[in-house]
């Protein structure tokens, strides 16, 4: 459950305090124009039309990749807020784009999971993206937060179902071979890892009351720490979400995963446990809203 983006850094070569012109040299002689009277001097209207052209065909030029840029993202982004959404009209094919859409996020919680949900196909993608992020955290390792977790994120009738099930399958076996105790603890010095990082949401249908949301994500799951036989990792899966009306907000009815789309992994050499460990602890998740 995690993901890796690099972004690139954008340097300033030129002290904003100082200010050269070619044109005399380059070496920042100060410049003085006498008024206009035109006299053919080297200061004067001599030489500012042709100074003047440049300028205007820098601006032009400017204007012209600005519009260029805005034409190009209306085009991207389909042009037409109110086509996205729900009750936004027909959708245009293919994929819906990840922008922000200026809704603003939830405000609610819901122990610690946040609640509050718009009854539309937005709140639905948002929903099962927190959602996922809730079930995919290190706190299903124990047993009284996977039930708060569950009891939160799943509607009654389904939370009472996989309540049982769920606690024979986090059985004192399974921890252990993760490295962790009987109540999903980490050994001293080290740090246990799992963590959901959805990287995108499609509606698979919608109808007011009732939805079906496939969460594409990534994960990280791992024992990070100097004697861990089960190193940090990361995984790619789709989570689909079956999510009804219930009590004024979205909650799971059903839900099932699977492997994949799976990008190739790229050539950055994995971190230090140390590294990792920091990681986790200073950099906290996301309260996903479109």
């Amino acid at each position: 459950m995690s993901f890796g983006d690099e972004h690139g850094q954008h340097g300033h070569g030129n002290d904003p305090g100082r200010t050269t012109d070619d044109s005399f040299g380059g070496m920042g002689q100060t410049r003085t124009r006498l008024p206009d009277g035109g006299g053919g001097d080297g200061y004067g209207g001599a030489r500012r039309p042709q100074r003047s052209s440049r300028s205007l065909i820098a601006v032009v030029g400017v204007v012209v990749l600005l519009i260029a840029a805005i034409a190009f993202a209306n085009r991207e982004g389909g042009g037409d807020s109110g086509a996205s959404g729900a009750g936004g009209g027909d959708k245009a094919s293919g994929s819906e784009p990840t922008a922000a859409s200026g809704v603003k996020p939830v405000t609610g919680k819901n122990g610690g999971i946040p609640s509050g949900f718009a009854k539309d196909e937005q709140g639905a993608e948002s929903a099962a993206s927190n959602y996922a992020v809730a079930l995919g955290s290190n706190g299903m390792f124990n047993k009284d937060n996977r039930h708060e977790i569950v009891d939160t994120v799943y509607t009654p009738a389904a939370a009472e179902k996989l309540k049982g099930p769920q606690d024979k399958a986090y059985s004192p076996e399974f921890l252990n071979k993760l490295g962790l105790d009987a109540d999903g603890n980490a050994p001293s010095g080290s740090t246990f890892i799992s963590r959901t990082v959805p990287v995108g949401t499609k509606v698979e249908s919608f109808d007011g009351d009732s939805a079906k949301v496939s969460v594409w994500y990534t994960g990280l799951i791992g024992m990070s720490g100097p004697d861990s036989t089960d190193p940090v990792s990361t995984t790619w899966k789709t989570w689909t979400l079956d999510l009804q009306w219930t009590a004024d907000d979205w909650k799971v009815a059903a839900d099932s995963q699977k492997d994949g789309p799976a990008p190739v992994p790229g050539d950055i050499a994995a971190s230090t446990a140390d590294d990792i460990s920091k990681a986790v602890d200073e950099y906290g998740g996301f309260t996903y809203a479109r």
